[in-house]
């Protein structure tokens, strides 16, 4: 993608500060006359040819602060007045086959053979039916070879445990520790109401009488699962040690049901609140699929394997907000990817994770990404890749290793007041990227060369490699940005084709601090015709 390069801009201050109210400028590169519809892939790899510069009325890009969700309701206590007791439930031990709850971990692929193998026999599972349960008094009905208490208020489940589709188990504060066997097998699957407060529960290694601490991606580890229909409640509480590299088994995971089955069975897609909560060496953090309105409030997510927030595949309504997520040991601290749209970002810090702090991923749309803390990460601070129409506002993007907001195959991206500092080398940068060889399903995951964005208000600051540098972009928008780098160069200056102009640019929108439009030839005769 080399010869893109040439249609970049690149604006590079040294002494120089952008902060005039009427400062601003539109580029929109010329697309060459093609013959037929251009493929998905050749969009937007073209290069501008001729543009003209004038200075133009400022645009009305003036917005509002976007208002945010309100949180305050989304409580321990709100969860704990949730809890219906009325009637209780219904104790039983069976076996995992045909069981919908259980047939993605006992289908084909001979994924029987893992729990035969840990249960020495035919695999059984702990089911609570019809009413409500809690742990402690689930305990009292079930022989002690299947759960036991091991000390007061620990209990050991050699056994999955999971709530049917008209049960409801609680584990509170009774329950000091819920420890899951690894060796045995045990993992705690969601088919109706699950509330988890004021606790811990802990993947176990009886082998080791510890934790079952993450060594290889394919061990098999406990976890959480919920289903489409279920609700899943957490509040106070601390999870660690779960999850590996096995569908659905990642950690705490609320998915509807696979496809299949989902047209089969018709439930409602998941939901829940996850608050004040701590997870640590998880696979996952958290992971959802095709999950609504699910909550994530005020937890702290630290070193965990892959992720530490990972909504995925078309879930919606989503709040994410007040988290802490650091020490992610593989890829982002989080992410949401693939159709995960219509959901809000904010107040959260992440920071030191081994790549991203942030990503907006796979045709993410229609996303708030406001007023986080994203700093210290190994890689960018805030990556978007291949999703248009968010709107990043207010965020603090400082001293991540390479860029600071990075966008990728976007179109129109809306950054406002966010602060780029110190970043190892762009401020923001955005360009485009032929990914038809690489491993990824265009089918799936289809997407536009071509990026987009405005840039309103906030400050570029002392970036390694400068404050904003775009690639062949459809158009670009600046308005009273303030810019500052390091001795990189001595004022601004613009590459490529643009370099060309580059004096009637600059006198227009820094000596006579006017609204600068650059406009490709083509453009204006189609105006004029």
């Amino acid at each position: 993608m080399n010869s893109a390069k040439k249609g970049s801009i690149s604006l590079l201050a040294g002494a120089l500060l952008l902060a005039s109210a009427a400062a601003f400028a539109t580029v929109e590169p010329v697309q060459p006359v093609r013959q037929g519809k251009p493929t998905t892939m050749a969009k937007g790899l073209q290069q501008a040819k001729t543009y003209t510069v004038s200075s133009a009325p400022t645009a009305p890009l003036d917005l509002a602060a976007p208002k945010l969700p309100d949180t305050s309701g989304y409580t321990a206590e709100a969860i704990a007045a949730k809890v219906v007791r009325t009637k209780p439930g219904k104790i039983s031990v069976r076996r995992m086959m045909q069981e919908d709850a259980l047939k993605d971990f006992i289908g084909g692929d001979n994924k029987m053979a893992e729990w035969v193998v840990r249960q020495h026999g035919i695999p059984q599972a702990i089911f609570v039916d019809d009413g409500y349960m809690n742990l402690k008094d689930l305990t009292k009905k079930l022989p002690t070879q299947y759960l036991s208490e091991t000390s007061p208020g620990v209990f050991l489940a050699k056994l999955p445990i999971v709530v049917g589709r008209h049960g409801i188990l609680e584990i509170d504060k009774q329950t000091q520790e819920l420890r899951l066997s690894q060796e045995a097998g045990s993992f705690l699957v969601n088919d109706g109401q699950l509330f988890v407060r004021d606790t811990k529960i802990t993947g176990w290694s009886e082998k080791a009488n510890g934790p079952a601490a993450f060594t290889s991606p394919k061990e098999f580890r406990p976890f959480l699962l919920s289903w489409g229909g279920t609700e899943t409640y957490i509040a106070n509480s601390k999870i660690a040690s779960f999850g590996y590299a096995n569908s659905k088994s990642y950690g705490v995971s609320i998915s509807q049901y696979t496809p299949n089955m989902a047209k089969v069975l018709k439930r409602p897609e998941p939901t829940g609140w996850i608050v004040g909560s701590e997870f640590s060496d998880m696979w996952y953090g958290f992971y959802c699929y095709e999950t609504r309105d699910f909550v994530v409030k005020g937890n702290t997510y630290k070193d965990n394997i892959v992720y530490g927030i990972d909504p995925h595949d078309r879930s919606h309504g989503l709040i994410i907000a007040d988290n802490t997520v650091y020490g992610t040991k593989k890829k982002h601290g989080i992410i949401i990817s693939r159709e995960v749209n219509d959901s809000f970002i904010f107040n959260n810090r992440s920071y030191d994770n081994h790549l991203s702090g942030l990503v907006i991923d796979r045709n993410s749309v229609n996303n708030l990404i406001a007023y986080n803390e994203i700093y210290k990460n190994h890689t960018d601070g805030i990556t978007l890749y291949e999703s248009a129409d968010n709107l990043l506002w207010g965020n603090k993007v400082i001293s991540n290793r390479r860029h600071g907001i990075r966008i990728r195959n976007s179109v129109n991206i809306r950054l406002y007041e966010n602060v780029s500092m110190a970043n190892g080398l762009t401020g923001v940068y955005g360009h485009i990227k032929d990914l038809t060889n690489t491993d990824r399903d265009i089918k799936l995951d289809p997407f536009d060369a071509e990026v987009s964005l405005i840039v309103v208000g906030g400050e570029l600051a002392a970036n390694g490699s400068g404050p904003l540098s775009i690639d062949s972009p459809l158009s670009v928008e600046l308005y009273r940005v303030s810019m500052l780098a390091p001795t990189k160069t001595s004022g601004i200056s613009f590459s490529g084709i643009l370099g060309e102009r580059q004096d009637e640019i600059l006198d227009l929108l820094v000596r006579q601090q006017k609204a600068v439009l650059i406009d490709p030839v083509e453009r204006q005769t189609e105006m004029r015709d």
